[in-house]
């Protein structure tokens, strides 16, 4: 029979757990469906004697990751910690310097040190894979490297975090205000223990550089995506939103362009009839556009136990049955160096502000708009609020430079009686 691909586990938490129970549950199936045997031999976590619901003794039990990562019966480093830096980082720099491969769903460390650590893997003769680290159990990661290998992709975009698609589709089936869906959110357990890396799109920023980065043969750089939040969403920017046929999602696109790599995660306006305005709750969604294939949608759970273990699993599968693919889909050694743009794509534009209630408050604002030269396809004037006015515009196509012309314009027409809240319209 053929060698087994013997495996070390570093973290058992849910995903670790899960790993576990799919390796012990599927070992026919796994061996079945790779030719060999894949076993766990080793694993590693902070506490030896929390029940994660599965029977952990018959594997050899390493305090220290990092000794982990060293153990001549491990084959395969899993590395299911998490964290940039600190042992997930040092375990895997010692597991590729022991000849190992690694499987990781460690977004936050590949986004902040891919590049580096895909160097070194190549130079060892080792692969790192990180199907998990992105989308959960959506396979996008394949799809980019192997897939879709023969397209240039044009744009990459989706919903790729779970709890703020919660967050938003809940405001919007409810009524109910941010502050007490992200407590609803909190309670059931969907926050990361620091909130922000989920609401204010950090998460979500790591998983759009590294599909970045293998969308467009470029290094990993988080430090330029634009990063913004969902934390300024009202009920009534939700609700206005509606009414005029959009659904507001987190939203992370990137695409090259003549001035460099545009990537941005922020609140954007989808049209609610289509796939990403549909999406509800937890799940994910990834769309890619590639110059033969077309569009191509991806659906599917985000996070979560199973679909996360499930994307670990494929990894290691793949390294089984001898399949061998660059970190980033090509060696790291010819990834470029783009420069970072801001995004300079026309698209239209929702706005919402609140005007004095004076007479002509409402022509001083289109005028700020036409000579600043964005023009306006649509524009509602709800029901006044004591002495002001709830105004919503939409734009024509137009640049984010002559909206913040505009905008600035704005202060000097002595009428706003509230900063104006803009999100973009995005083509989808």
């Amino acid at each position: 029979m053929t060698e087994p691909l013997r495996l070390g586990i570093a973290g058992l938490g849910t995903v670790g757990a899960g790993v576990v129970k799919i390796i012990r549950q599927k070992a026919n199936l796994l061996t079945a469906r790779t030719g060999r045997p894949v076993v766990i031999t080793a694993v590693s976590a902070r506490s030896k004697d929390k029940d994660r619901g599965v029977n952990l003794s018959a594997y050899a039990w390493e305090d220290d990751p990092v000794a982990l990562a060293k153990r001549d019966d491990v084959d395969v480093f899993v590395e299911l910690m998490g964290g940039a830096d600190g042992p997930a980082k040092a375990a895997t720099e010692a597991a590729i310097a022991a000849g190992k491969d690694v499987v990781t769903a460690n977004k936050a460390m590949l986004a902040l040190h891919g590049q580096e650590l895909a160097i070194a893997a190549e130079n060892a003769g080792r692969v790192i894979r990180f199907e998990a680290a992105v989308a959960g159990g959506i396979p996008v990661v394949k799809a980019l490297t192997e897939g879709l290998a023969g397209n240039q992709i044009e744009r990459v975009m989706g919903v790729m975090n779970g709890t703020c698609n919660y967050i938003l589709t809940r405001m919007q089936s409810t009524g109910l205000p941010y502050d007490q869906v992200f407590e609803e959110a909190n309670q059931l357990g969907y926050l990361e223990s620091d909130p922000n890396l989920d609401v204010g799109g950090i998460d979500a920023g790591h998983k759009l550089a590294l599909l970045a980065s293998i969308a467009f043969g470029t290094q990993v750089a988080f430090d330029g995506v634009d990063l913004e939040g969902i934390g300024q969403i009202t009920i009534e920017d939700i609700t206005q939103a509606a009414d005029m046929g959009f659904r507001i999602k987190l939203l992370g696109v990137a695409q090259m362009t003549a001035r460099g790599l545009e990537q941005r995660m922020s609140p954007c306006l989808v049209p609610a009839d289509s796939p990403l305005g549909q999406l509800e709750g937890g799940t994910n969604m990834v769309v890619i556009e590639g110059d033969h294939v077309g569009q191509i949608v991806l659906r599917g759970a985000g996070a979560g136990e199973g679909p996360t273990a499930s994307a670990v699993m494929s990894d290691v599968l793949d390294i089984a049955r001898g399949i061998r693919v660059c970190t980033f889909g090509q060696p790291a050694k010819t990834l470029e160096c783009a420069k970072a743009a801001k995004s300079t794509t026309p698209a239209p534009y929702y706005l919402r502000m609140d005007l004095h209630d004076k007479p002509g408050a409402l022509a001083k604002i289109a005028t700020a708009l036409g000579e600043a030269g964005v023009s306006v396809d649509r524009m509602r004037q709800y029901g006044h609020e004591q002495t002001s006015a709830p105004v919503l515009i939409v734009t024509h196509k137009t640049t984010r430079d002559s909206l913040d012309i505009a905008i600035k314009s704005f202060a000097a027409t002595g009428v706003l009686a509230s900063n104006p809240v803009t999100i973009r319209i995005e083509t989808v």
